[in-house]
């Protein structure tokens, strides 16, 4: 995950989650690390496979927010380890993308898939967010790249939980028919869709098809393709800017 920006030390703050709505006992509370302001608005940005939240950071520097913004970067529950992930990197649930790839083509096709722990992890970042707005009210821009992405959009797509934009960075669809039917729930929501020509991860055919649905349904969608692969380039973090410029500026 190529992002823009410098480096700043890290600290990691537990939030506990827990929420009324939540049947059964609470899930358990993510590791999170916290920058900014004290909001709102809020900004809950998931990492990618085999990343971690510290890769988050320099956004704290390049997204153009009100000093009273608060970033959040939640840290996916499960440890990568070679040849599945790098020493130290984080997985919101084991990614097999080799199982996935259709005969004849390179890249996965995940969209009918249902993943291993998705349902658990959602309902771990859905508690955050209650959390959250119950903490300082406010929008929330629920976003994430590519692993973390899927988990944003299926929350957005599965649950009634309040955000005021969506950020789909270099992702891809997986449950799409179940995601499909929530879409009228989402009619009018912003959506930021930016994904890599040459993405050698997951392919660029599907973000295109995917935002094409999410428009045909009355989302709000802002679609920003790039000539580049899995990453986050500054061609993006600008086109980002203009678009949560007036959500994070709402009151």
């Amino acid at each position: 995950m190529k992002l823009v920006g410098g480096t700043m030390a890290l600290s990691i703050a537990v939030l506990a989650a827990t929420g009324s709505a939540v049947q059964g006992p609470a899930p358990a509370p993510l590791a999170t690390l916290v920058r900014g302001g004290k909001g709102p608005p809020t900004l809950l940005l998931l990492h990618g496979y085999g990343a971690t939240a510290q890769d988050w950071l320099p956004f704290t520097k390049t997204i153009e927010a009100p000093r009273r913004a608060r970033f959040v970067f939640p840290e996916a529950p499960e440890q990568t380890s070679p040849p599945d992930g790098p020493v130290g990197g984080r997985a919101w649930w084991r990614l097999d993308l080799e199982d996935h790839v259709p005969t004849g083509a390179r890249l996965p096709d995940l969209a009918a898939t249902h993943p291993p722990g998705l349902d658990e992890v959602a309902a771990r970042v859905r508690a955050l967010l209650r959390r959250l707005r119950r903490s300082t009210g406010g929008p929330i821009v629920l976003g994430g790249f590519s692993q973390g992405a899927m988990v944003a959009c299926d929350i957005a797509f599965t649950t009634d939980e309040p955000v005021a934009a969506l950020v789909i960075l270099s992702g891809t669809p997986v449950d799409e028919a179940v995601w499909l039917r929530g879409l009228a729930n989402r009619h009018g929501l912003r959506v930021f869709v930016s994904h890599g020509r040459a993405d050698p991860t997951l392919p660029f055919t599907a973000a295109d098809r995917f935002r094409k649905e999410l428009a045909a349904a009355g989302l709000e969608v802002t679609w920003v393709p790039f000539d580049g692969g899995h990453e986050i380039p500054a061609v993006v973090v600008t086109a980002l800017n203009a678009f949560l410029a007036p959500v994070l500026r709402a009151k």
